[in-house]
């Protein structure tokens, strides 16, 4: 492609098992400092360094120093949504790493992609705003209802507050283990913040995985109810 964006750059640096390890590891949404992410890239803190200046470079990452450390994290929610497309792709393409295991099942029930909730009950969570008309969907534009407007306001979503930010209210994102859409943006972004500041569920600390209590995911059940079928889906 001789005019126009050039693809190859962001490729070359995604591509390397090492910066793709530490670009996963960013998954999350925390700010990891380089010796932790050298020992998840498995390479040496020098090495690691040469990784994080070069993803630095292409925009991937951001640097942020508090005190004598320097932290790392992805550079906005567009990175993220970069990763989780590229983990569909390979997954769909049988580029699978290792055999799946109990923690792979607590990360396909509920996990963090950036800062919004993925996995089955992340699309629950979608199919049910969807079905119940607080999201009209048609497969490709998705929008928030009236109805979805009063839902959220009463479930305590500030939405005015989210609608100042630069961020789509409302996107899609495909989730690599269930191959359906769960909801992004500035809305799943409070979503998630919501569901962890009542206590239904809390943060694995040490995987993407999102731990829901017994009486949490009950609460979960209860305000995102499926009761018909999802349309557009």
């Amino acid at each position: 492609m001789r005019n126009g964006p050039d693809i190859s750059q962001i490729g070359a640096l995604i591509g390397d098992p090492a910066r793709a390890n530490i670009l996963a590891a960013l998954m999350d949404g925390r700010a990891l400092t380089a010796t932790e992410l050298s020992e998840i890239a498995g390479v040496t803190a020098q090495t690691a360094s040469t990784h994080l200046a070069k993803i630095e470079a292409g925009g991937l990452i951001r640097p942020q120093k508090q005190g004598r450390h320097k932290y790392f994290s992805l550079a906005g929610p567009k990175v993220g949504q970069l990763i989780e497309s590229l983990t569909v792709f390979a997954a769909d393409r049988g580029h699978i790493r290792h055999r799946p295991g109990p923690k792979d099942e607590a990360m396909r029930k509920a996990r963090i992609c950036y800062d919004h909730l993925a996995g089955d009950l992340g699309v629950l969570m979608f199919d049910s705003l969807v079905s119940r008309r607080h999201l009209n969907f048609d497969g490709r534009a998705i929008g928030l209802t009236g109805n979805g407007e009063s839902f959220l306001t009463g479930a305590g979503i500030d939405l005015g507050a989210l609608r100042k930010s630069r961020r789509p209210l409302c996107r899609c994102c495909l989730d690599w283990s269930e191959r359906r859409d769960h909801l992004a943006g500035s809305l799943g972004a409070a979503l998630f913040d919501m569901i962890i500041d009542k206590g239904w569920a809390r943060r694995d600390g040490k995987s993407r995985a999102i731990d829901f209590s017994r009486n949490g995911e009950t609460a979960f059940r209860a305000l995102f109810p499926l009761n018909a079928e999802r349309p557009g889906g």
